[in-house]
């Protein structure tokens, strides 16, 4: 990244690509650009990734993708949950709805490790690179243009307001993105008729372990094994946490102990409302996600529900199929608009299709299930999967491969830029 002033007065700081946001889109591009030889600079509002209630979900198609990349070996090092199978739990007794060892390919499994961890390995790796940067407590606040052509972008630090200029300027900034709002993107939003309230309860050592949901009389729970703590979603109606919240937390802790027993000794640890986090689940897509000089990719491109935990990884193919068409023109200064178009392309068939998926299952299953439509009856799929189990392996490859995984292309599978030198090799 270089500095020039204008006028003497305002440092403009220049780079080949600024991303705006340290999340898995934004670090994954950020870490292939760097090993392809492009000056990056990634731009996080936070100064560290510690946040909860992230996805944590590692897919295969990820786990492929590290081994693609020649860092299987270092990320299975991080401590990590390894999930086989999906079950749901209904009045009726247990139905196993995924079967991971049904996969195809070496990983037949999912993983679930701390996003913040994850990012932590991908900004190491990214900064093993003299042409990768990473700017923390910046907050990104809208784009710089000219004319139709978007120039760089404008961010906010502890010194106040800066400017970056680049030849690409790419929002991996969320759903809530500043850049792809201040560039006149617009979203096309399909409904949601459902919320989910995110919570912890310690885990204990004989805890049944796993991903199991439970559905009981109208309601649905999920609880997800973590390292230290069970990672709880429950699913209220659209805008109906203020319904929950009026019966009050006795009544909450109640329900929830009726639903899984097994944590009965533990849902006092939900001590108030303040240990509840909302999620506003909604599913949206941009019509273009490309302006010349700005690319959208991950949430800022579009926007997941958390059915089947696939929205990270939709984000990191996102950014794979961009570096595949970017890195090299982006290197040698010769990126059109055709590059950028062509991302979109590549991306919008798993993008639709999933979203689709996901709208379908919201509609005819969760959001009539939440409604109270379906009360004490196990679903006809859960039935259909029990007694056909190689019917498992379909729901289990969509969630842990998706509909169209991506492959770096040789040139990011073997880094092309210099590590930066290490006190082992001399600095």
């Amino acid at each position: 990244m270089t500095n020039d002033s204008i006028g003497g007065e305002m440092e403009t700081r220049r780079t080949t690509c600024a991303i705006a946001g340290a999340g898995p889109a934004g670090m994954m591009l950020g870490m292939l650009l760097a090993r392809a030889g492009v000056e990056t600079v990634v731009l996080e509002k936070h100064g560290d990734f510690l946040r909860d209630f992230r996805g944590d979900t590692v897919h295969a198609s990820t786990m492929r993708l590290m081994g693609e990349l020649g860092l299987l070996d270092a990320f299975t090092k991080l401590a990590h949950q390894r999930i086989h199978h999906l079950q749901v739990t209904t009045d009726d007794g247990t139905y196993k709805l995924m079967d991971f060892r049904r996969l195809p390919g070496k990983f037949k499994y999912i993983t679930f490790l701390p996003q913040w961890d994850f990012l932590d390995f991908l900004l190491a790796e990214a900064e093993k690179y003299p042409n990768f940067r990473i700017l923390r407590n910046s907050e990104v606040t809208g784009v710089i243009e000219d004319g139709e052509r978007v120039t760089g972008l404008r961010y906010r630090d502890a010194e106040g307001e800066r400017e970056l200029r680049a030849d690409l300027t790419v929002a991996a900034d969320g759903r809530r993105s500043a850049l792809r709002e201040t560039a006149g993107l617009k979203s096309r939003v399909f409904g949601s008729g459902m919320d989910i309230l995110w919570f912890q309860l310690t885990k204990k050592p004989d805890d049944p372990g796993g991903m199991v949901g439970r559905l009981s009389d109208g309601q649905l729970v999920v609880r997800i094994e973590r390292q230290a703590h069970w990672q709880v979603a429950y699913t209220v109606r659209k805008d109906g946490y203020d319904e929950v919240r009026a019966r009050g937390l006795d009544w909450f802790r109640e329900n929830l102990a009726e639903l899984v027993p097994f944590l009965a000794d533990r849902v006092h640890e939900v001590g108030s409302w303040d240990d509840v986090k909302v999620l506003d689940v909604q599913i949206d897509r941009l019509d273009r996600w490309w302006r010349p000089g700005m690319l959208c990719i991950g949430d800022s491109a579009h926007t997941m529900s958390p059915i089947m935990g696939v929205g990270i990884n939709l984000a990191l193919q996102d950014a794979v199929a961009a570096a595949n068409r970017i890195a090299g023109p982006l290197r040698e200064g010769r990126l059109t608009d055709k590059h950028l178009e062509s991302v979109q392309r590549r991306r919008t068939l798993p993008t639709v299709g999933t979203q689709r998926l996901q709208r379908f299952l919201q509609s005819r299953f969760l959001e009539p299930w939440v409604r109270g439509e379906g009360k004490s009856t196990t679903p006809v799929v859960l039935r259909i999967l029990k007694r056909l189990p190689v019917l498992q392996a379909g729901p289990a490859r969509t969630m842990a491969i998706g509909m169209r995984p991506e492959h770096p292309v040789p040139a990011l599978r073997k880094p092309s830029a210099l590590p930066r030198p290490t006190a082992a090799n001399g600095e």
